[in-house]
C-alpha cells in the first residue's frame, strides 16, 4: 500500500477514530484560531469578525464585522498607525466568552499602551446601564436589584468605557444608538 507523501497516511485507508476526533476538535476551534490570526492578514483583506463576548484586532485598512448586534454594544478603539481593536459586549454572557464586566479589561490589555485616537461605541444604547461594564447582569445574586436603564445614557456609557479602558475623562468616546443588525467598521 502506498503512503501519501504529505501526511504519511496509507492511501485509501479509512481514518482512525482518533484522527476523526482530532479533526472535529480542530474544526470546533477553528473560528477562535482564525480570529487570533486576523491581524496578520494583509490590509484590506477579509473583515475581522467579532461575535458576542469577543475581542479582536484588525490591521490597518482592514474592516471589523460585528454580526447580529441586537441588545449588544460594540466598542471600537482606533489606534495610531491605523489598527483597530474591537469588542462585542453582550448584555448576557455567551457561554465560553467574556461577560460585559470583563470585556473592557480585555480591550485594554489588547491595546497595551498604544496611542488611542478615538473610541466608538455603537448598538442598543437604551438597553445598557453604564454599570454593566463594571458588574455584569449575571453577577447579581438572589435578592439583589439589577439596575435597569429608564432612558438612554450615552454620556454615562462614554464615561464608563473611558474609565474601563483607563483613558482620561477628556478622551474622545462617541456613542451612537444604531438599529439591530450587522455592523461594519472600516
Amino acid at each position: 500500500m502506498s503512503r501519501s507523501a504529505s501526511r504519511g497516511v496509507p492511501t485509501g485507508a479509512a481514518p482512525s477514530r482518533r484522527a476523526l476526533l482530532a479533526g472535529a476538535a480542530a474544526l470546533a476551534l477553528w473560528p477562535t484560531a482564525a480570529m487570533a490570526a486576523e491581524p496578520a492578514r494583509a490590509a484590506g483583506g477579509t473583515p475581522v469578525r467579532i461575535t458576542e463576548g469577543q475581542v479582536a484586532e484588525a490591521a490597518r485598512g482592514q474592516a471589523i464585522l460585528y454580526p447580529s448586534v441586537t441588545s449588544c454594544l460594540t466598542v471600537t478603539v482606533r489606534l495610531g498607525g491605523g489598527a483597530k481593536v474591537g469588542a462585542h459586549a453582550s448584555l448576557f454572557r455567551v457561554p465560553g466568552e467574556l461577560r460585559s464586566d470583563e470585556i473592557l479589561g480585555a480591550v485594554r490589555r489588547r491595546v497595551a499602551g498604544r496611542r488611542v485616537l478615538a473610541v466608538e461605541v455603537r448598538g442598543a444604547v437604551g438597553a445598557w446601564d453604564p454599570s454593566y461594564f463594571t458588574k455584569a447582569i449575571e453577577s447579581y445574586g438572589d435578592g439583589e436589584t439589577v439596575p435597569f436603564p429608564t432612558r438612554p445614557d450615552p454620556e454615562g456609557l462614554a464615561r464608563a468605557v473611558a474609565a474601563g479602558l483607563g483613558l482620561p475623562q477628556s478622551a474622545r468616546v462617541s456613542v451612537e444608538d444604531v438599529p439591530d443588525g450587522d455592523q461594519t467598521v472600516s
